[in-house]
């Protein structure tokens, strides 16, 4: 078949293709441990769970507005306006079957063939796959081990020219679980400003941070008008597999955003949509405990793997993944994720997965029972002292 030129542009999550090695080997008999997937191991809570069962049977089967139910809509904007300190409203609000989308609407919307986008790396690899596959140009915004993974602001400023478009942020950042301190985010603002550039601002982890408050680049001067705020269910409710994030945008390109949601899958769940209410409105006590757990998992994980010879780990502040160096082991990054999966029994993703600047590391979630993770770190220590 013979495939449009872009589709040799289109890059993937390695994630997926790690989980279905892992899959294989579980179904050769072998006991993996899973530290690869970026997903809560826990349960949706109960009430959610019961919301959207009730809007199945209560006839929510049907198409919904595209961008999103306005009921919704309102509550987000309500949220938005809790979490974030800014005022918007329903009109800026965008509702679609998980974040991806509003990375994808936004580069579709934004970004013309030529126009350059920073992004940062190591990060999330659907950004630089996006970039690419519309024609951009990606600028990597290296995240430094030597600043606990936290960007440099005069080497972003020499990226910077006079087609550079976009520029995006993650914060708390996947894979290094890394933040960015409020005074570069000021900084970043005036850039932004000053060069005409617009934002898009991941803040899916925004409920994952162990340390300090959550600040996000809206809270500066006339950065409302130029952010596209991406945030969603799947992590904080646990909410995967019901697909449904959503985007806070300038009114004008929300209009636009609607109009790609038409033309590409309609709509999101109404079912989805209703439970996502419920989520909001309901009680937190489900998710506060998730996030206390996680943050003794980061806790164990760090400390089980500094005491690994040949391996130095950064403490997260934010999200649920570390990001450890394993320069001194002697093995590259890919050997050693490759080999620690088929040999212990760990599935971990290689840090070059995340971009060139995650040579060297490797990434592990500890969404995973404290019982694995400790078993997972008996094996990558007696993996290590084999190499």
């Amino acid at each position: 078949m013979k495939l449009a030129n872009r589709m040799t542009r289109l890059g993937t999550e390695t994630a997926f293709e790690v989980l279905a090695k892992a899959k294989k080997l579980e179904a050769e008999g072998r006991d993996i441990i899973h530290l690869q997937i970026g997903e809560p191991d826990f349960k949706t809570p109960q009430n959610i769970i019961a919301a959207g069962a009730k809007a199945l049977n209560d006839g929510y089967t049907h198409y919904g507005p595209s961008p999103g139910m306005p009921e919704l809509r309102a509550r987000i904007a309500k949220e938005i306006e809790l979490t974030r300190n800014i005022s918007v409203s329903s009109e800026n609000v965008v509702v679609t079957p998980g974040g991806k989308p509003i990375m994808f609407f936004t580069m579709l919307s934004l970004i013309g063939e030529g126009d350059e986008v920073l992004y940062p790396n190591p990060g999330f690899p659907i950004y630089e796959s996006m970039i690419n596959y519309v024609g951009g140009v990606p600028l990597p915004m290296q995240l430094h081990e030597s600043k606990d993974f936290s960007i440099d602001i005069e080497e972003i400023e020499s990226k910077i020219t006079s087609k550079t478009k976009l520029m995006i942020l993650n914060s708390p950042n996947n894979p290094c679980g890394s933040i960015i301190p409020k005074d570069d985010l000021e900084r970043l603002a005036e850039l932004s400003d000053k060069h005409d550039i617009y934002v898009m601002s991941d803040e899916i982890y925004i409920r994952f941070l162990y340390e300090g408050k959550h600040e996000s680049i809206t809270q500066f001067p006339e950065m409302v008008n130029r952010t596209i705020i991406l945030d969603g269910f799947s992590k904080t409710y646990a909410m995967t597999g019901w697909r449904i994030g959503y985007g806070i945008m300038p009114e004008d390109l929300a209009a636009q955003m609607g109009k790609l949601m038409a033309n590409s899958v309609s709509c999101t769940s109404s079912a989805t949509q209703i439970a996502a209410i419920e989520a909001l409105d309901g009680p937190q006590d489900e998710p506060n405990k998730m996030v206390q757990e996680f943050k003794n998992r980061r806790d164990l994980i760090v400390n089980g793997l500094n005491n690994i010879k040949g391996i130095s780990c950064k403490m997260p502040k934010g999200a649920f993944y570390v990001f450890p160096s394993v320069k001194e082991t002697g093995l590259t990054s890919r050997q050693f994720a490759d080999n620690l999966l088929q040999e212990a029994g760990v599935a971990g993703l290689a840090g070059e997965d995340f971009g060139q600047y995650g040579t060297g590391f490797v990434r592990f979630s500890f969404a995973n029972s404290t019982e694995n993770i400790e078993k997972a770190l008996d094996r990558i220590d007696s993996f290590v002292k084999k190499i």
